[in-house]
């Protein structure tokens, strides 16, 4: 397999730049996180403190660096606007698949850019050697939805009770593209 994840290339779209993850990217982040609509059907809850968003940074960049993981980070060519991010994970070198996830402000809703940052990555995954992406949604969140149908996922089955928010098991729709 030629996927070197110690190594992300910088990767562009028509409208986007994908950039490997870096700790000082928290502080972009952190504020998409404390946004109780993007975080709606995420399963972890709202952070309040900037240093909680700085060490799961740090953990991300780490295991990155430890070749566990990939972790981009979304911005407009036109500005350098910070918009979001999106991650390969759970890679498993022997059968040549991974989960993607990805998250965007929302004011960058609307404007595609999910569809084009993800076909982005898609491409790189695939170019990459693996041969099967999966994803997760939270039952409901249509717009997760809506991106994945986009780029040909296909509904592979339902994880019931696979989160627990608020005190209550939530469920999960499971994903996959063959690549």
């Amino acid at each position: 397999m030629i996927l070197d994840l110690r190594r992300l290339p910088i990767l562009e779209s028509e409208r986007l730049r994908l950039e490997p993850l870096k700790v000082e990217d928290a502080e972009a982040i952190f504020p998409i996180l404390g946004d109780p609509e993007v975080t709606a059907y995420w399963d972890a809850p709202e952070p309040d403190d900037p240093d909680v968003v700085a060490d799961v940074v740090r953990s991300q960049v780490e295991n990155m660096q430890a070749g566990r993981a990939m972790h981009w980070t979304i911005r407009t060519l036109a500005d350098r606007s910070f918009v979001g991010c999106f991650d390969l994970t759970d890679i498993d070198r022997r059968h040549r698949r991974a989960e993607v996830g990805f998250m965007l402000s929302r004011d960058a809703w609307g404007q595609g850019y999910a569809p084009e940052a993800m076909r982005t990555a898609v491409a790189f995954a695939a170019g990459s050697g693996l041969r099967k992406l999966a994803a997760r949604t939270s039952l409901g969140h249509r717009r997760s939805e809506s991106v994945l149908e986009k780029l040909g996922f296909e509904e592979e089955g339902l994880l019931r009770g696979h989160m627990l928010e608020d005190g209550e098991r939530r469920d999960c729709r499971l994903w996959g593209l063959l690549l």
